[in-house]
This record gives C-alpha cells, sequence and structure tokens, in this order.
C-alpha cells in the first residue's frame, strides 16, 4: 500500500496539540508534509519548549502513522520551538480629572499599610491638595474605619447624562471602599475575576471629580487585584511600607519587585518604615527598636529606592485609627511631624519621576501650602 500525504494529513487529525485543545492540522503546527515512498518527513512548529513535551508528540505521530497509515513507514519528524510573543507592557487609561496616582502597597499584611495610607491622605488634605483614597483591600478593607465612615453609603448622581458613584468625604478626603457596601461581618468570599470587576466599579464607575492625588490602598502582597489595577490605571509611582522586622523586608522586597517587573514597570518611589520603634511617654528620650532597627531604611539602599521616613509604635496612632480620627490631623506632634515627612518626600519623588517622563507628556508644577503639586 502506498503511502499518501492525504493519509498522513488524516492520521494527524486524530492528534491532539497538548494546551491547544485542537488537533494538529487545525492547529496550524504543521508546517510541511514531504513523502518518498515509504519514507514521511513532517516538520512541526510548537510553542511548549520542554524536551518531555515534544519527545511525547513524537512518540503519538509515530505511533499514529504506523498504525493509521502504514507498518513500515519511516518517520523524520522536525519540530521547531516558536517562542510566544513578548508580552506588551501593561498600560492602563487615565481618569479625567485625576493628575497623580500613587499605589500604596506592602508585601505582607500587618505592617501599618492602610494607617500609613490614610494619614498620608489627611496630610495632603491639610496642605491644600484635592486627594482621593481608592480603598482597593477587597477582602479586608479598612479604610472606611480609620476616616470615620462606617455605615456610610454612597449615593448615585448624574454627570453628563450618567449614573456614577458619589465618593465619601471627610476631612478634606473623598473615598471608595467595597467596606461601604458590605456589613461589618460579612466576609467578602470572591473569585479574582469578581473583586476586578467590584474594582473597576469603583475607579471608573465614580464621580471622584478633580483630584491632585488618587491614593490606592492596595491588599498586601502580589496577586489579581495587583494586576488588575496596573491594567486598569496608569499609576505614576509606588509606595512600599514595611516594618523593620526581617519577615516583612523579605516580602517587601517581592512588592518592589512586582511594581519593577518589565511589564508592570511602577516606578517606586520610596520605602516608608512603619512601626520603627517605640518610646515611652514616661521616658520620651528612650528608643527601644522592638521589630529591629533601620531594616526597611537598609532594605531601601539595597534595592537602590528612596527612603521615605520612619514611623514609629505610638499608641495614639492605633486609638486615633480605631475611632477614625487619623493621628495626622493633630498639629506640630511628633506623630504628626513624622507623617509630614513621609509625605513630603513622596511628594518631592513623584515630582523626580514625573520630571523624566517623555516630552509629550506636559508636566506641570504648581506650589501650594509649602509643597509641590504635580500635573500631568
Amino acid at each position: 500500500m502506498d503511502i499518501t500525504k492525504k493519509a498522513v494529513q488524516q492520521a494527524l487529525t486524530t492528534i491532539t496539540l497538548p494546551g491547544d485543545g485542537k488537533h494538529l492540522m487545525e492547529s496550524g503546527a504543521v508546517k510541511n508534509i514531504l513523502v518518498f515512498g515509504e519514507e514521511v518527513v513532517i516538520d512541526l512548529t510548537v510553542q511548549n519548549p520542554s524536551l518531555q513535551a515534544r519527545k511525547k508528540l513524537e512518540v503519538e505521530i509515530l505511533k499514529c502513522i504506523h498504525e493509521e497509515v502504514h507498518p513500515k513507514a519511516k518517520i523524520k519528524i522536525n519540530i521547531t520551538v516558536e517562542a510566544p510573543p513578548k508580552a506588551e507592557p501593561i498600560k492602563g487609561k487615565p481618569i479625567p480629572g485625576i493628575d497623580n496616582i500613587i499605589a500604596i502597597s506592602s508585601g505582607k499584611g500587618g505592617v501599618g499599610k492602610s494607617t500609613i495610607t490614610a494619614n498620608i491622605a489627611v496630610t495632603l488634605a491639610k496642605m491644600g491638595f484635592k486627594v482621593g483614597v481608592l480603598d482597593a483591600d477587597i477582602y479586608g478593607p479598612s479604610i472606611p474605619t480609620m476616616l470615620d465612615m462606617e455605615g456610610a453609603r454612597p449615593l448615585s448622581i448624574n454627570v453628563d447624562g450618567a449614573s456614577k458613584m458619589e465618593p465619601i468625604e471627610n476631612y478634606g478626603v473623598k473615598v471608595l471602599s467595597i467596606g461601604f457596601f458590605t456589613q461589618p461581618d460579612q466576609a467578602v468570599i470572591w473569585r479574582g475575576p469578581m473583586a476586578a470587576k467590584a474594582l473597576n466599579q469603583m475607579i471608573f464607575d465614580a464621580a471622584w471629580g478633580n483630584l491632585d492625588f488618587l491614593l490606592l490602598d492596595l491588599p498586601p502582597g502580589t496577586g489579581d487585584i495587583h494586576l488588575s489595577i496596573v491594567q486598569s490605571l496608569p499609576i505614576n509611582g509606588a509606595v512600599v511600607v514595611s516594618t523593620p522586622q526581617n519577615i516583612a523586608l523579605a516580602d517587601a522586597k517581592k512588592g518592589i519587585a512586582m511594581f519593577q517587573q518589565d511589564n508592570i514597570n511602577v516606578p517606586v518611589l520610596g520605602i516608608v518604615e512603619n512601626m520603627a520603634y517605640f518610646t515611652p511617654e514616661e521616658l520620651p528620650e528612650n528608643k527601644y527598636y522592638l521589630f529591629g532597627r533601620e531594616g526597611a531604611k537598609n532594605l531601601a539602599a539595597d534595592k537602590e529606592v528612596p527612603f521615605l521616613g520612619e514611623v514609629p509604635i505610638v499608641q495614639s496612632i492605633r486609638e486615633a485609627g480605631d475611632v477614625g480620627r487619623p493621628a495626622a490631623l493633630q498639629n506640630k506632634t511628633a506623630v504628626s511631624d513624622a507623617f509630614e515627612e513621609v509625605t513630603r518626600n513622596t511628594v518631592s519623588e513623584l515630582i523626580k519621576r514625573n520630571d523624566h517622563l517623555p516630552p509629550t507628556q506636559t508636566v506641570k508644577i504648581t506650589t501650594m501650602a509649602g509643597c509641590s503639586a504635580v500635573k500631568k
């Protein structure tokens, strides 16, 4: 029995390409088939580079042709591995009226990221800026509690013929959070796509108005929510929060690495060291380094990113957050001074970042209350 090209093609339709779901002929993996008597030459192109996957495919083809076409066929298979297309950089779309978007992140939970976010937001508002906070911590929203907004519900307003959510405002800060739509004791049990959809609604279906800064309080870690955010928004820069403890610093490194990936490429504006030291009220000159000394500062130097400042462990910070009145609202205290330093350094690094934008993007710097605002 003569071997025909058509018979070989028909036999190859019985083999499914791994990970594709299509048979070899339908997938386009078969680039050429040559038949010379009992000799069959097959040229294939696949995207799975592993040697094991290629060998398995070769064995399936040999067995199939010997059983379906000719038991004595001499088969030569040439497999070329095609590299997958290079991932394009993730780019988000801007929100009209919002000049700068800063993501505040942490590698792990419990390091005070939401506390830092709330106090930076209040400090910016005290300086005269228009500020918003998007509480993107879907599974553990803290911002409504910290800004005295528990129980609030955003209203729907009409903006240019479209229905939009109106953020809740307090202390000069506009806020949207999944916490506004759930009960305090209600767990949010959502898969990634549902969480991403909720975030997109709070981002793009909201009447944020004109803001100098929108702060994103991200959940801890590096996962679906983080990727959804960087895909949705053109983030100007990220702030990483850590304690000086080694286990927290290890996770902070991962957070920095995430933002610095080629396909994300969000500039890291710097690191904030929270819970840096403890000073007892009765011993105001003493500092006790409960979680280690200057760990985040040393990490910043190691990773060549700016160190934005340190915030001590102070009982009043915790108490202020619990009652919804951020410690930064006070004037001329050691705590408010610490948050002001962190805030000013963050804005300063943002200005440097925006100074290096491509020429096609205009950067406008204005001065307000002794601190520079950056507008794109």
